[in-house]
């Protein structure tokens, strides 16, 4: 039997193998036109909308063109003058130098030398010869060049080749030796200099460049800078699309409010507290808050995440954490929210075995920080984290963070008022009541929190929109809740007659047991169609309720043991179907030994159990008590077995009936159990009326003190 949530709409499903179970959406561009001013994409739109003039395009003119090239921009400047400067000198080398000829050493000898027409030579750099013409003798424009080996082979071949040639004394040919440079140093230089420029372009706009504009050179030099974000108008979320935690949203009004008006609460010598912190389960509403708080606001709302701390350099922390609260004293009064504390926040000493933590610098940095502020700033500190047990406690002080809110799961009230704000955009069938319909909903959705209320109603339109509905009714929301409780459902999935059976009879068991123990949840729904991991479920509809007695307890064991007791009593054996059942009951055992106290022989005690996936490295109570726990908590099993087994056993042509209807339906609802059993022995609550009688009100209580009515409200008559 799995409950898919804890304490809700609790569904029992028999396990399909117990060895098994062992682009952001493309922004959607501008038109390119702006409205009013301004040129856009398609080339219209003069300052005053002028648009196009006279039928000249005037974007197709060159000089207009060029008008639009940022001069003004000085790091533009810098980058297309060395641009230019860089491909003026390469052109300079390869297109505007003196043209030259090469040839051999044969045509030299043959064609310049033995004329009389040169002047001199020239060796060039000791790897070629420059050939210079006398005056007025040139039979070339420009000069000839030739390779040579080596200067010592030169010499020795101009001298026998003029000494071949007859030509003695002073009138032989001086040779010069000198230096130029032919542009190949340049090229040599150029992967060289392509590298440096790369490194520069990444320091100032590479990846890591998490500055701000206009901070510093940016790139790693900003690596230091804070990556919060500051925002003022860009949040459409308010205070009334979050519903569910009255109180939790009272209390950010009050800081919203001194901010506002802080003369309200300093006549009074009052303080305005610095910090709040905000916990709770996952999907209770906690970011959703701040959002709000910042669409709300009308003051700076800075928002980092705790994450963003924490790199991999020495020192980026807590330079980071300074820096956020540079950015938070210059924005004053802001409010500064910093999402998932607990990544910065942990407990300090835990986990460093001799070495410095860069994450406990970070905090002891924020630590810092936080407590030197002066109150009289205006800038209030919020954060959200799900796991308080492991901040530090320096952390959680007054003095930081003053206040913590616990956000919970909603009651049912507050479901109501969820549901209340997830309807609204929905186009629903014309019959049905938006308030009859959340209160209805409300009602079948015990434990959820408001990010499961908004995917099942996010749910019911998507199955709505599958069956090509004009409108989304009320049968689209009951197909919503099974789905996000228990799974896809699998219609095709391909089971033997014998295995349909036998989860017929398993699931007859466990909805026959409930129907008749007292304190088991009333029964909705049961089904031999595999859903998600389960090969049948029954969903049942848990009370609102939060003290349970060693009576209630027994017997939500015993209903969960339905199933395995059922399968022995009509087959003799026993099936891998029941794991997770079994492993239901286990913790319910455990919790009540080792947690509630529930147990003679224990005794009032109570002990921490671990946390799923936590490791224990010891246990906080002697191997003798151990023993004692597990000796008790299987014959606290056993007990609950033996009675579930005798239940049955009497009311054996009953599950029967369940059995084959199932057989032959594969659903049953809560009529089909009436028609089958009867009515149920015990009274049960159904309806959101009778879940909320004798609590005051209907609805959830919205209202808001004097002090707060008008709490966005800048007031001028305060003295």
């Amino acid at each position: 039997m799995l409950y898919a949530h804890q304490n809700f709409c609790e569904i029992s499903l028999i396990s399909s193998s117990a060895l098994s179970e062992a682009k952001p959406a493309n922004a959607q561009k501008a038109s390119g036109r702006s409205s009013g001013g301004g040129s856009d994409s398609s080339g219209g739109g003069s300052a005053g909308g002028g648009g196009r003039r006279g039928g000249r395009k005037e974007d197709s003119n060159w000089w207009t063109r060029l008008q639009k090239i940022p001069w003004d921009d000085k790091e533009f400047r810098m980058y297309f003058l060395s641009a230019a400067a860089f491909w003026t000198t390469v052109g300079y080398y390869f297109f505007f130098r003196n043209a030259a000829q090469e040839v051999t050493w044969k045509d030299f000898v043959n064609s310049y030398l033995s004329k009389g027409v040169v002047d001199r030579l020239e060796v060039i750099n000791k790897r070629y010869v420059k050939v210079i013409f006398s005056p007025g003798k040139a039979p070339v424009s420009g000069y000839v060049w030739f390779n040579i080996g080596s200067v010592d082979t030169f010499e020795r071949n101009l001298e026998t080749a003029q000494v071949e040639l007859g030509i003695e004394g002073e009138n032989r040919l001086p040779v010069v030796y000198t230096s130029e440079s032919d542009g190949s140093f340049l090229l040599s230089m150029l992967p060289t200099v392509l590298i440096i420029a790369f490194l520069l372009f990444t320091l100032r706009r590479g990846p890591a460049a998490g500055g701000r504009p206009g901070r510093g050179m940016g790139g790693l030099f900003s690596v230091g800078e804070t990556t919060a974000k500051v925002l003022r108008d860009e949040i459409d979320v308010k205070f009334k699309d979050v519903a569910g935690c009255e109180e939790a949203k009272l209390e950010i009004m009050e800081f919203v409010n001194f901010l506002k008006n802080p003369k309200q609460y300093q006549d009074l010598g009052a303080k305005i507290p610095k910090g709040a912190i905000l916990t709770g389960p996952p999907g209770t509403g906690k970011t959703l808050l701040a959002k709000a708080t910042a669409g709300e606001a009308n003051v700076p709302f800075i928002t980092v995440n705790g994450s963003e701390f924490l790199e991999m350099f020495v020192g980026v922390g807590p330079a980071r954490v300074r820096d956020l609260f540079v950015l938070a004293r210059k924005n004053a009064p802001c409010i500064l929210f910093i999402d998932e504390i607990d990544a910065v926040g942990r407990k300090r000493g835990r986990g460093n075995f001799g070495g410095q933590s860069e994450q406990e610098n970070t905090l002891n940095q924020l630590l810092v920080e936080m407590d030197g502020f002066n109150t009289a700033t205006n800038v209030v500190v919020l954060a959200g984290t799900n796991r308080p047990d492991i901040l530090d406690p320096a952390l959680m002080r007054p003095g930081r963070f003053d206040r913590q809110i616990y956000i919970g799961p909603p009651d049912i009230k507050g479901r109501a008022s969820i549901f209340k704000v997830h309807l609204r955009p929905l186009k629903l069938d014309s019959s049905l009541d938006k308030g009859t319909l959340a209160r209805k909903m409300a009602a079948l959705t015990p434990g959820f929190s408001g990010a499961d209320i908004a995917n099942v109603c996010n749910e019911a339109a998507l199955i709505a929109a599958r069956h090509l509905s004009d409108t989304i009714t009320q049968k689209h929301f009951e197909q919503a809740i099974e789905r996000v409780i228990g799974g896809l459902e699998k219609k095709t999935q391909v089971l033997q007659p014998e295995e349909k059976k036998t989860v017929a009879y398993h699931e007859a068991g466990h909805a026959v047991a409930g129907w008749y123990l007292e304190h088991a949840d009333p029964l909705l729904k049961v089904s031999i169609i595999p859903r998600g991991k389960g090969l049948g479920y029954a969903q049942y509809l848990p009370k609102e309720q939060y003290l349970y007695t060693k009576e209630q307890l027994l017997d939500r064991m015993c209903m969960t043991l339905g199933g395995r007791v059922s399968e022995e009593i009509f087959f003799s054996r026993i099936t891998t179907g029941a794991q997770d059942d079994l492993r239901k009951v286990t913790q319910s055992a455990y919790a009540q030994i080792v947690q509630f106290g529930m147990n003679d022989k224990v005794g009032q005690v109570s002990f921490d159990l671990p946390r799923q996936g936590e490791m224990v490295l010891e246990k906080p109570y002697s191997e003798a008590t151990a023993r004692l726990i597990d000796s008790e908590v299987r014959q606290l099993i056993n007990t609950a077995y033996q009675r579930t087994h005798a239940l049955l056993s009497e009311k054996k042509a009953e599950v029967e009936k369940v059995a084959l209807r199932l057989l032959e339906k594969e659903v049953l609802d809560k009529n089909d159990m009436v028609e089958l059993l009867g009515q149920r022995p015990f009274a049960e609550k159904s309806t959101y009326e009778e879940f909320v009688e004798g609590t005051g009100s209907m609805d959830e209580d919205t209202s808001l003190p004097e002090g707060l009515k008008d709490w966005n409200k800048e007031l001028e008559f305060l003295f």
